[in-house]
């Protein structure tokens, strides 16, 4: 009788844990975005390193029961779907190199893991923080917006990785610098780039009912749009240039 009083207090202490952490985190959302498969997870890894010949870039959707498109396939079915599987695992990856490397050279302590993953963690918050703020300023709302974001900004540590490792490889030690490590960083730095501007297209630049309509309406859409052709732009090539250095 006593296991079963402790047993059932700490299921009714857990139900009501996971409906206060559900307030602020959709795990069944969250869900679809570690839904993927070891082909998925090789063959974005390739697309986000070589995404000059992608095409389509357009997600797919499931047909609802009345015959019109509804929901996002998960990653596993649709390789342009955004994952969260694959920036946590390059972000920990990332956090492990760097201290691996670090203590190759003798320069590894303890407080070392901490200020990279407090590094990287500060770059993935601020970087949201300014898409969101682009997005309130252009008026831009999609339900699955901040989770897409979050993924989106988690790429960038897999080119990040590669240059480290490389550069670190071909200098034996001495750092991530010479022509080899530039060269890898902006290569890397622009597969990303294009990644970002092919793949965020149907967040930041989303289709616009009415095309047939004239007069200010249309001169406002084609204003709007533009800015957001320019947020775009900014935020896949400058951000993630100024990002990416202070990580590398």
């Amino acid at each position: 009788m006593a296991a079963q009083f402790v047993g059932q207090v700490g299921q009714n202490a857990f139900k009501h844990v996971e409906q206060n952490v559900n307030r602020w985190v959709n795990f069944s959302a969250l869900k679809h975005y570690f839904n993927v498969t070891n082909g998925y997870v090789i063959n974005k890894l390739f697309l986000v390193l070589f995404p000059w010949r992608h095409k389509p870039w357009s997600r797919k959707q499931a047909v609802g029961p009345n015959g019109q498109e509804g929901w996002y396939l998960p990653p596993r079915d649709d390789i342009n779907s955004p994952d969260m599987y694959i920036p946590v695992m390059a972000l920990v990856t990332y956090i492990l190199l760097s201290t691996l490397l670090a203590g190759l050279r003798g320069q590894f302590q303890p407080e070392l893991l901490g200020y990279t993953a407090s590094k990287a963690g500060v770059v993935v918050i601020v970087e949201i923080l300014l898409l969101k703020l682009g997005c309130y300023f252009l008026s831009i709302s999609n339900e699955s917006q901040l989770l897409d974001l979050v993924a989106y900004s988690g790429y960038k540590f897999v080119g990040i990785i590669v240059t480290v490792a490389i550069a670190e490889l071909v200098n034996r030690g001495k750092g991530t610098g010479g022509w080899v490590g530039w060269s890898v960083f902006f290569y890397t730095f622009l597969a990303n780039s294009l990644f970002l501007m092919r793949s965020l297209r149907y967040v930041l630049l989303p289709e616009s009912s009415g095309g047939d309509a004239r007069g200010p309406m249309q001169t406002d859409s084609r204003t709007k749009r533009s800015q957001r052709t320019q947020f775009l732009f900014a935020y896949s090539y400058l951000v993630q240039l100024m990002f990416m250095f202070i990580l590398c």
